[in-house]
């Protein structure tokens, strides 16, 4: 049986996938050409010529990988919930109100550098509900007032395995990213891990939940996370009843 080799780059990145590497490919010939005809020698050997050539072809390298879209095995237990975006844990809070939620809250804040994949995806077996797009600054995403002054979009979930949460996940567009990508759709069910969008390219993430008595918040400020891997909280037993 013929195996199609899945292609490592998600679609979240066309077109740019598509365009950005011939627009830096045609600057490498158009440069090489400029180049020859005004010093009117071979370039081969210039290192003038060479260096503004690795620096392209670098670019293109990070572009590349800034859009890689890697394989991931995702825990398959209902009491879990997984980081929705990859990068660092910047503040793990309770909130005494938020969101339009009853009760204390837990919010855990994610900050995603250039480097990091800028895929999000739900942090649990979910149906969304509604999806609130709020236009705003492209602070750094690192500064606590970011999520309230950036342009971000916040996805109301609610678990499908008890207990039957109402959760919020928001994208916050950061001093680099300048578009946020969401294809999740009111009313639509995800597994736990699946892919909703990403953001474009530097950027922050929140997994606001209800704090439950015995909900265990498994992350610290400084966290390393990768969306759909890392456990970020878990139910025990009895907050399910």
């Amino acid at each position: 049986m013929l195996r199609v080799m899945r292609l490592p780059l998600t679609k979240y990145g066309l077109p740019q996938v598509a365009i950005y590497p011939s627009i830096i490919l045609a600057a490498m010939v158009i440069y090489g050409i400029v180049f020859q005809h005004v010093t009117q020698r071979p370039v081969i050997g210039y290192a003038a010529f060479w260096i503004p050539i690795i620096l392209l072809l670098a670019v293109l390298g990070w572009m590349l990988a800034f859009f890689r879209d890697p394989k991931r095995r995702i825990p398959d237990e209902a009491d879990l919930l997984l980081s929705p975006a990859d990068g660092t844990v910047t503040a793990v809070e309770t909130l005494e109100a938020c969101e339009g939620f009853e009760g204390p809250v837990l919010c855990i804040k994610i900050f995603l550098n250039i480097f990091n994949v800028h895929i999000n995806r739900v942090p649990c077996a979910v149906r969304i509900g509604t999806i609130d797009y709020r236009p705003g600054s492209f602070m750094d995403a690192r500064k606590p007032e970011s999520s309230v002054v950036n342009e971000s979009n916040a996805i109301e979930m609610f678990r499908l395995d008890a207990p039957t949460d109402r959760l919020l996940v928001r994208q916050i567009s950061g001093a680099v990213a300048r578009r946020i990508v969401c294809e999740a759709r009111s009313e639509a069910e995800y597994p736990a891990g699946a892919q909703f969008g990403m953001i474009k390219f530097g950027s922050g993430t929140e997994l606001y939940v209800p704090l439950r008595q015995r909900l265990e918040c498994l992350v610290h400020k400084g966290d390393k996370v990768k969306a759909g891997l890392t456990v970020l909280a878990r139910y025990h037993h009895a907050a399910q009843q």
